[in-house]
C-alpha cells in the first residue's frame, strides 16, 4: 500500500526527529500558562496575554526570517531553529531552580519558540519537497499528520501525570530535550544539499518580505485555499478557550472529563491521516479539498448544544472526533497541494506567511470570542463561531488549478529513484 511504503532512511530520519519534538510538545502542551499559574500566581489576563503576545511577536519575528531562510540550506536551519527552542526552554528550569523566574521571562520564551517553529516548519517543508518524490509527498504529509495527532492525544495525559509528580517544570524539560534530539535526528541526515541559487547581495531586501503573500494572492486555487484556512483553523481555536469556560464552570464537568474530552478524539487524526493517500487515490486532490474542506466545517456548531453530564461529554467527544477526523484527512492533503503550486524559489516564504496569518487570525479570533463572550456568554459565542464557520465552503476553489511549473528541484526529485 502507498501509505505503508518505504520513503528512504533520509525520510526516515526526517520523520523520527519530527516524532521525538512532537511528543516533548505534547508532554508540555500548555506548560507556559501552567508554569504561569502555579509558580508565578498569574491572573486571567496575564495568562491570557502570554497565549497571545508571545506568538504575536513570535510572528512579527518570523516575517524577516522567512526570506533569510529561503536561500540558505534548510538543514542546518532546522537544526539551528532546534537549538534555539532547546536553549531557551531549558532556561526555564534553571531560573526556576535559583528562584529567578519570571512572567517576562516567560513572555520571551513563548516570542522565541514562537518564531522558531515558524522557520523550522518553513525549512521543513521546503526540504521535504527535495527530500521525496513529487508522488511521494502525500505519503509523508499523511505521516507527519498522524505524527502530530498521536501526539496530542498521548503527550498532554502523560505531561498532566508528570507535573503531578514531579513539578510544575519537569515537561518544559522534556520538550527543550526533545528538541535536541530532534536536532541530532536531523543532523544524522547524509543528504548532500544543495545551496539555493540567488542573484545579487545575500542580504534580504525589503521588497522580499511579502513575496510569500504575494505569491499566495497571485494563484486563485491557493489563495481560496489560503483564506478558507485562515478563516477555519482561527474559528476552531477560538472555540477553545470559550469551550473550557463552558464546561468547567457553567456545565461542572471534571477536569479529567475536560481532558479526555479532548484526548480521546485525537484517535480521529491517525484515522484520518491512513485515509488521505487512499482517498486521493480514489477521488482525486480537488474534490477530496472541496469535499472534506466543507465536512470540516459543519460540526463545530454541534459544541453549541453541549449539556451537563455523561450525554453532555460524549456530545464534545462526538463532535471532536468528527473534526479531527475531517482535519487530520483535509491537511496532508492541503500541505501537498501548497508545495505543489509553490515554486523552489518561494516554498519557505510562502509557509512563513501562511503560518504568520494562520497565528494572526487565531489571536484575532480568540480575542473577539472572549470579548462576546463576556458581554453575553460563552455558548452564545461558541454559537457565533459554529455559525460563522458554516460560510467558510464557500471560499474553497470551485475548479482545479494547473500545478506550477516544475522547477529543477521537482524535476530531479522525479528523476531520483531513491534509496
Amino acid at each position: 500500500m502507498a501509505a505503508r511504503r518505504s520513503l528512504g532512511r533520509q525520510f526516515g530520519w526526517l520523520w523520527t526527529a519530527y516524532a521525538v519534538s512532537a511528543y516533548g510538545s505534547g508532554l508540555g502542551f500548555g506548560a507556559l500558562p501552567l508554569i504561569a499559574v502555579l509558580v508565578l500566581d498569574a491572573g486571567p489576563a496575564q495568562v491570557s496575554a502570554l497565549s497571545a503576545v508571545g506568538p504575536a511577536v513570535g510572528a512579527l519575528i518570523a516575517v524577516p526570517l522567512g526570506p533569510w531562510v529561503e536561500f540558505r540550506r534548510k538543514r542546518p536551519v532546522m537544526i539551528g531553529m532546534d537549538l534555539a527552542r532547546f536553549a531557551v526552554l531549558l532556561t526555564i528550569p534553571v531560573a526556576y531552580a535559583l528562584g529567578r523566574l519570571s512572567f517576562v521571562h516567560l513572555l520571551v520564551v513563548s516570542a522565541v519558540v514562537a518564531a522558531a517553529k515558524i522557520a523550522f516548519s518553513a525549512a521543513s517543508g521546503a526540504y521535504l519537497k527535495s527530500l521525496v518524490r513529487p508522488a511521494d509527498l502525500l505519503v509523508a504529509n499523511a505521516r507527519f499528520e498522524s505524527t502530530t495527532w498521536s501526539s496530542i492525544a498521548v503527550g498532554p495525559p502523560l505531561g498532566g501525570a508528570a507535573v503531578g509528580l514531579f513539578g510544575p517544570v519537569v515537561t518544559i524539560l522534556a520538550d527543550a530535550l526533545s528538541y535536541l534530539l530532534s536536532a541530532l535526528g536531523i543532523a544524522a541526515i547524509r543528504d548532500r544539499e544543495e545551496p539555493p541559487q540567488r542573484t545579487g547581495t545575500n542580504r534580504v531586501r525589503a521588497n522580499e518580505l511579502l513575496d510569500g503573500w504575494r505569491h499566495l494572492l497571485s494563484r486563485p486555487g491557493l489563495r481560496a485555499l489560503y483564506f478558507n484556512q485562515v478563516l477555519v483553523a482561527g474559528l476552531i481555536m477560538a472555540t477553545e478557550p470559550l469551550l473550557a469556560v463552558l464546561m468547567l464552570g457553567d456545565l461542572g464537568f471534571a477536569p479529567w472529563q475536560y481532558g479526555l474530552a479532548f484526548a480521546a478524539p485525537c484517535v480521529g487524526g491517525l484515522i484520518g491521516s491512513r485515509l488521505a493517500p487512499r482517498v486521493v487515490a480514489r477521488y482525486g486532490q480537488h474534490r477530496v479539498l472541496r469535499t472534506v474542506g466543507t465536512l470540516r466545517a459543519i460540526w463545530l456548531i454541534g459544541l453549541a448544544f453541549v449539556q451537563p453530564g455523561v450525554v453532555g461529554l460524549a456530545t464534545v467527544i462526538a463532535v471532536e472526533l468528527a473534526i479531527i477526523v475531517s482535519m487530520s484527512l483535509y491537511n496532508p492533503v492541503l500541505a501537498t497541494y501548497r508545495l505543489e503550486h509553490t515554486p523552489k524559489d518561494r516554498v519557505v516564504r510562502t509557509l512563513s506567511a501562511w503560518s504568520i496569518s494562520s497565528g494572526a487570525a487565531i489571536a484575532v479570533l480568540s480575542a473577539l470570542g472572549g470579548l462576546l463572550a463576556e458581554a453575553t456568554s460563552p455558548r452564545a459565542a461558541v454559537t457565533v463561531a459554529g455559525l460563522l464557520i458554516l460560510a467558510s465552503p464557500l471560499l474553497l476553489p470551485r475548479h482545479p488549478e494547473p500545478r506550477a511549473v516544475p522547477d529543477r528541484t521537482t524535476e530531479a526529485a522525479a528523476a531520483f529513484p531513491g534509496p
